[in-house]
């Protein structure tokens, strides 16, 4: 079932999928943006939900020094 999404749907899915093609963590491109990193992770998490398709996150390894 296809179903289309709202504009506020849209707004954060683009926000998301921007992201994900600058492969940038989500939290340097909230920093770059007018959006807060847990605003983004909210809807990242409500799209899922909704059925949306969410593009994966970039990643970032971290080493930590003992």
């Amino acid at each position: 079932m296809s179903r289309d999404l709202n504009s506020t749907q849209a707004f954060w899915l683009g926000h998301l999928s921007y992201a994900a093609a600058l492969q940038l963590p989500l939290s340097a491109y909230a920093e770059t943006q007018a959006v807060t990193l847990a605003d983004l992770m909210a809807w990242e998490k409500r799209l899922i939900v909704q059925g949306f398709p969410v593009p994966p996150r970039c990643r970032v390894a971290v080493e930590v020094v003992a």
